[in-house]
């Protein structure tokens, strides 16, 4: 991992490389935090990612919306351990999502490096909504740190 903490700040290009990506720009995913080996995203409550099964309030996320999250976040959280990870090439190997309750209202993911490697990174995942923690996750990377022609 660099020496330093990474901010937000060190990738400000984030948020055109969300625009960029037509899903993460459907979801209108944010950055709210951003350093060497965390990402913190939300995603706003959006009745078009709710499973319609007419619940007082609001319905529960689809669980793709919530995988989604949990793989989005540690790409981010694995992409700032690069040097430029503007420029990060990162692939999933392995995504582990396990629902702990009905994923409601507004969806806070945390993602913590547990390691970055020269070729792999695993990260954890906590994902809270309006009744709590909705969700675990754990990922496994393929990071390619000298490009995709390093091998």
């Amino acid at each position: 991992m660099p020496d330093g903490p990474a901010e937000a700040s060190d990738w400000p290009e984030w948020e055109s490389f969300v625009r960029r990506h037509g899903y993460l720009s459907w979801l209108d995913l944010e950055v709210e935090h951003l350093e060497n080996g965390r990402a913190v995203l939300v995603i706003e409550q959006d009745e078009a990612f709710e499973n319609p099964v007419g619940t007082d309030g609001h319905d529960p996320v689809h669980g793709g919306i919530v995988a989604t999250l949990i793989d989005t976040a540690s790409a981010f959280a694995l992409r700032s351990t690069f040097d430029d990870p503007g420029e990060a090439y990162l692939t999933t190997t392995d995504l582990n999502v396990s629902y702990l309750r009905p994923a409601t209202g507004d969806l806070r993911a945390v993602a913590d490096v547990l390691r970055a490697g020269g070729s792999t990174g695993v990260t954890d995942v906590t994902v809270e909504g309006a009744d709590g923690e909705a969700a675990v996750g754990r990922t496994t990377y393929r990071l390619f740190r000298d490009g995709l022609d390093g091998d």
